[in-house]
C-alpha cells in the first residue's frame, strides 16, 4: 500500500451557485423586491462582521454563462456553520426567486508533501493559506478535479517520492503566476463528488486560461488529472447587488 500524503486542513468551504428566476422576480411589486434585497444585504452584513473578526470569509460573484447567475463562496470553522448559513439564506425572501444550480462542499487544504520538520500550524504563512480572507479580485474561476485511478495511470499507486517530485514540479508552474492569480485549494474526499475544488482569483481573467492551459502539459495534470465543470465570473460588489437584481 502506497503512503498517504498528510493534509493540513483549515476552514470548511461552501460554493453555493444560484440561478435567478427572473420572470417571477419581475412580477413581484417593487416594494417587496426592495425588502428582499435589504434582507439579503443584512445577511451579508453578518458575514462581514464574522470576516472582520477573522472567524471566516466570503465572496460574492456573478457567473457568466447559463450554469448559474451568481455564486456565494463561504468559509467557516465548522461544517455546522456552513449548514446554518445555507439554511439562513434559503429562508430569505430572495431565495424564493432563486434555483439551486450547483454546490460544492470541501475544506481548505494543503498537501503536506514536504519532509517532516516544524509544526506547520505554527507557521504564519501556512496559517494564512489555511484560514484565508478571500480576495476582492475582479474575476473568479472554480472547478473540481480528481486524480486519475485507471490502469497504469493510478495516482494512488505511485510511491510517495514520485508523487512528491511531481507535485513539486506542478507547484513551480503555479508560482510563476504569483501576483497574477491567487489559488485556494479545498479538499473534498468524502465531502463531494470530486476530490478537490480549485478556486482561482485574478484581476485579469485571461490568466485563468493561461494558467490552466500551461498546467495541462505538466504530468500531474496531463496524465493524472480529471476535471469537472468550470465556472467563471465577475465580482459582485455589495454596492452593486441592487443593480444586479434590478428589473
Amino acid at each position: 500500500m502506497s503512503e498517504a500524503a498528510v493534509t493540513l486542513d483549515g476552514w470548511y468551504c461552501l460554493h453555493d451557485f444560484r440561478t435567478v428566476d427572473w420572470t417571477t422576480w419581475k412580477m413581484v411589486p417593487s416594494e417587496e423586491r426592495q425588502a428582499a434585497i435589504h434582507e439579503f444585504m443584512a445577511l451579508v452584513d453578518k458575514w462581514n462582521t464574522t470576516q472582520s473578526g477573522k472567524n471566516g470569509s466570503h465572496a460574492l460573484y456573478t457567473i457568466v454563462g447559463q450554469k448559474a447567475d451568481f455564486m456565494m463562496m463561504i468559509l467557516r470553522p465548522t461544517m455546522e456553520e456552513l449548514n446554518e448559513i445555507e439554511n439562513e439564506f434559503n429562508k430569505t425572501k430572495l431565495a424564493e426567486f432563486t434555483i439551486p444550480a450547483h454546490s460544492y462542499v470541501s475544506v481548505v487544504e494543503l498537501s503536506n508533501y514536504l519532509p517532516a520538520g516544524e509544526d506547520p500550524y505554527q507557521n504564519p504563512q501556512i496559517l494564512a493559506r489555511l484560514y484565508p480572507e478571500l480576495p476582492k479580485a475582479k474575476h473568479v474561476c472554480f472547478y473540481p478535479m480528481d486524480k486519475r485511478r485507471q490502469g497504469n495511470d493510478n495516482w494512488y499507486m505511485l510511491p510517495m517520492e514520485d508523487r512528491r517530485n511531481m507535485m513539486r514540479s506542478h507547484g513551480m508552474i503555479g508560482r510563476q503566476y504569483a501576483g497574477k492569480v491567487k489559488q485556494i485549494i479545498t479538499g473534498s474526499v468524502g465531502f463531494d463528488d470530486y476530490e478537490w475544488g480549485v478556486t482561482l482569483f485574478s484581476d485579469d481573467v485571461l490568466q485563468f486560461k493561461k494558467l490552466v492551459y500551461e498546467m495541462r502539459f505538466d504530468e500531474v495534470s496531463a496524465r493524472y488529472g480529471e476535471f469537472g465543470s468550470f465556472f467563471v465570473g465577475n465580482i459582485l460588489e455589495e454596492d452593486k447587488v441592487e443593480k444586479f437584481l434590478h428589473v
